[in-house]
């Protein structure tokens, strides 16, 4: 291995991990190393990528539908046609205080362009309210890690697995892998799970705290309304799966997850667990996400990041690399992880939460 020193090591699985040592040696010609692997082909479903989201915050909104086509060329040429799928996910809420959040969330898509439709009752349950968010994108992430390998070597990428990795205070990282060390000048921690692996405690910020999430598989049983469903009450997700189960995951432990999945659907539909597994994640305080130097100077984090993350993978590198537009520098400036509420009134609405404030 070279001694010569890289300038980014990322961490981390997720698509937005891997598209972002992609494009960070690729388009902006940093040399890189990558620890992670990609595991959605052999684990239950612990996340989604998606082109809209449960957020409230204009700038967000517009992040997101400006990063669109930009990522749906790139996530196409990587895995080709399978790597994408256009779905009509449905958010739906109970009560005043989650449905008032809902109704601002329709708003913020109408006004960026999405077609938003309401959802009959009789499909949701009654008591609930629910709309229907026309032609968003996911990311299916099996099809895309089948074309990253290959795409990550062409970019120049180093990837390895880590034996033993130090993160010094001003973000630089020594990785041990293969019995030599292999040293970056910045560490970035690309998702919840690097987060939580990596960074030391004591540079761990203020703004996140874990939570404790549980994924299960159905056995085949009644289809879904739609084929993403989110509550917000709850923070619960339901995806359909292709052979006729659900897989389902959110807040909670094993026990109490499963009563809440089996009220969503209802005490008609025969449900029984395929598969189960729990999980931690990432909450910010105030339910935004969060980027940035932990303390201003040491690594690189991205967290608390939602169904969106990967959507802001081109625009993440462009910031890492300083090369970000003036609005997307202001974006990722108001996001970052060691901010207040008082110097930066980001909070959003977290679904199994609520409206939050640091």
């Amino acid at each position: 291995m070279s001694d010569t020193p890289y300038d980014f090591a990322v961490f981390g699985a997720t698509p937005l991990a891997q598209l972002l040592a992609g494009l960070l040696a690729s388009v902006h010609g940093r040399r890189v190393v990558l620890v992670g692997e990609g595991q959605a082909g052999y684990r239950l479903v612990r996340g989604i990528d998606l082109s809209v989201a449960p957020i409230t915050r204009p700038e967000s909104w517009a992040m997101l539908t400006q990063a669109l086509p930009e990522v749906t060329r790139l996530v196409s040429r990587i895995g080709g046609r399978g790597a994408l799928s256009r779905v009509n996910p449905i958010f739906f809420a109970e009560g005043w205080h989650h449905a008032m959040a809902l109704s601002h969330v329709q708003h913020m898509a109408q006004g960026f362009g999405i077609a938003v439709e309401p959802v009959s009752q009789s499909l949701l349950g009654e008591g609930r309210q629910g709309i229907m968010l026309r032609d968003a994108v996911r990311i299916n992430r099996p099809a895309l890690e089948a074309g990253l390998g290959k795409w990550l070597e062409r970019a120049g990428v180093t990837r390895l697995q880590a034996q033993k990795v130090s993160i010094a205070s001003d973000g630089q990282a020594e990785i041990i892998a293969e019995g030599a060390a292999v040293v970056a000048k910045q560490t970035v921690l690309a998702d919840d799970d690097a987060v939580m692996a990596w960074l030391p405690l004591r540079q761990w910020p203020a703004l996140l705290r874990r939570q404790h999430l549980t994924s299960i598989l159905t056995t085949p049983t009644q289809p879904l309304a739609a084929g993403i469903m989110l509550q917000f009450n709850s923070g619960i997700v339901l995806t359909q799966q292709a052979e006729g189960g659900i897989a389902a995951f959110g807040p909670g432990g094993l026990s109490d997850f499963a009563d809440a999945v089996q009220a969503l659907l209802g005490q008609n539909r025969p449900v029984e667990l395929a598969g189960q597994t729990g999980f931690q994640a990432l909450q910010s305080l105030d339910g935004a996400p969060a980027f940035g130097r932990v303390a201003g100077v040491g690594a690189d984090v991205a967290a608390a990041l939602g169904c969106a993350g990967a959507f802001l993978a081109p625009a993440y590198a462009r910031w890492l690399a300083s090369s970000a537009s003036p609005e997307e520098a202001a974006w990722f400036g108001a996001h970052l992880v060691n901010r207040s509420a008082k110097s930066q009134p980001v909070a959003e609405y977290a679904p199994g939460h609520g409206w939050v404030t640091a």
